[in-house]
C-alpha cells in the first residue's frame, strides 16, 4: 500500500452532444471519444476503480480496461430540463445566472454548489485507507474536486477546462489534499 491516498481522475472521451456543444443526456461516446481512449492511460498501480453511471464513463473505463465499480456521486452535473439543449438555445438570461451565481439551478437541476458538496463527500470517504484509486468521471466532476482541494470559491467552477480522456492527480495526505501535476 502507498502511504497517501492517490486519486486519478480521468474525464471521460468525447460524445456527440460535446461536439455539438449540447447539454448532455445519457449518450455513448462517438467515434473520437473512442479513438480518444484508445490513445491511452496509464492505469498501472490502481487498487480500485469507479465511474459515474453514464454511459459515456461506463464506455471509457471499460476500453480503458479499468472493470470499475459505479459510484453514483460520480455523476454528471444534473441540467434538468436544458438536458440535450443546445447551448445556444438556453435563455440568455438563465445561463447568465447559473455560469454567475454557483447556488442557483435555473434549469431545474442541481446547483454547482450542490454538486462540489457531493464530490467532496465522495472524496472525504476515500481518506480512512491508504489506496490508489482511479475515477472515470465527467468534466465537472473533476472540477469540482479540484476546487475541494485548492479551496477555491464555487464562483471558479467555470474557469476551469478539462479535456476529454486527460487525468487528473489528487494526493491526500494525513490532513489535507493536493494536486499533483503529471510530467
Amino acid at each position: 500500500m502507498s502511504e497517501v491516498v492517490r486519486l486519478t481522475f480521468v474525464s471521460h472521451g468525447m460524445t456527440d452532444a460535446m461536439a455539438a456543444g449540447r447539454f448532455p443526456t445519457d449518450e455513448p461516446l462517438n467515434a473520437l471519444g473512442r479513438r480518444q481512449v484508445g490513445a491511452g492511460i496509464d492505469l498501472r498501480g490502481a487498487d480500485r476503480a469507479y465511474c459515474g453511471p453514464e454511459a459515456r464513463t461506463i464506455q471509457t473505463a471499460d476500453l480503458l480496461g479499468a472493470h470499475p465499480q459505479i459510484e453514483p456521486r460520480l455523476a454528471d452535473l444534473d441540467c434538468g430540463r436544458w438536458r440535450g439543449e443546445v447551448l445556444g438555445r438556453v435563455p440568455p438570461a438563465e445561463l447568465a445566472i447559473w455560469l454567475t451565481d454557483p447556488a442557483q439551478a435555473p434549469h431545474g437541476g442541481e446547483t454547482v454548489v450542490d454538486l462540489i458538496e457531493r464530490v467532496r463527500g465522495w472524496m472525504e470517504s476515500l481518506t480512512a485507507e491508504r489506496i490508489r484509486v482511479l475515477a472515470v468521471t465527467h468534466p465537472a466532476v473533476i472540477r469540482a474536486a479540484m476546487l475541494v482541494v485548492i479551496d477555491a470559491p464555487p464562483k471558479s467552477f467555470w474557469r476551469i477546462d478539462i479535456a476529454p480522456v486527460s487525468a487528473t492527480v489528487m494526493h491526500f495526505r494525513g490532513h489535507a489534499w493536493t494536486l499533483h501535476a503529471q510530467p
